[in-house]
C-alpha cells in the first residue's frame, strides 16, 4: 500500500511539473492563464448562478487542458520531425486551430455570461 501512494505522489508531481514546464515556456498558455484567474476571478465576485459559474470553470479548465494537449504534440511533432516540413506544419496549425476556437468560443459565452451584470453594474 505504501508504494502505491509514493506512486501517485510521483504521478501527481510529474503532472504538477508538466503544468509549471509549460507555463514557463509557453507565452500562451501563460496570456491563457493569466485569462483564466481573471474570469475565475470575475465568477466568484460577481452574483452567477451556480450553472454560469459551472460553464465558466469548465471553459477555463475546457482552454487550458488543449493549450497543454497543444503544447505536448508540438513538442512530440518537433522530436520526430525536427525540420518543418508540410505535414508537421499542418499537425501544428490544426492544435492551434483547435485551441484558437476553444478560446474564441470560451470569450463569447463569458461575454454571454458576464455582460447582464457588467450592464447592471454600470446602469442606474
Amino acid at each position: 500500500m505504501p508504494l502505491k501512494i509514493f506512486g501517485a505522489v510521483r504521478s501527481l508531481k510529474n503532472a504538477f511539473n508538466g503544468i509549471i514546464y509549460t507555463f514557463r515556456y509557453e507565452l500562451s498558455f501563460r496570456i491563457q492563464s493569466l485569462a483564466a484567474i481573471i474570469a475565475l476571478f470575475l465568477a466568484f465576485i460577481l452574483p452567477l448562478k451556480l450553472y454560469e459559474r459551472t460553464v465558466i470553470c469548465l471553459l477555463v479548465c475546457m482552454v487550458l487542458v488543449l493549450e497543454l494537449i497543444n503544447s505536448a504534440i508540438e513538442r512530440v511533432v518537433d522530436l520526430f520531425k525536427p525540420a518543418i516540413d508540410h505535414s508537421a506544419k499542418f499537425i501544428k496549425n490544426i492544435m492551434a486551430g483547435a485551441v484558437f476556437l476553444a478560446a474564441i468560443f470560451s470569450l463569447i459565452i463569458g461575454i454571454i455570461i458576464f455582460s447582464p451584470h457588467f450592464i447592471s453594474v454600470f446602469t442606474p
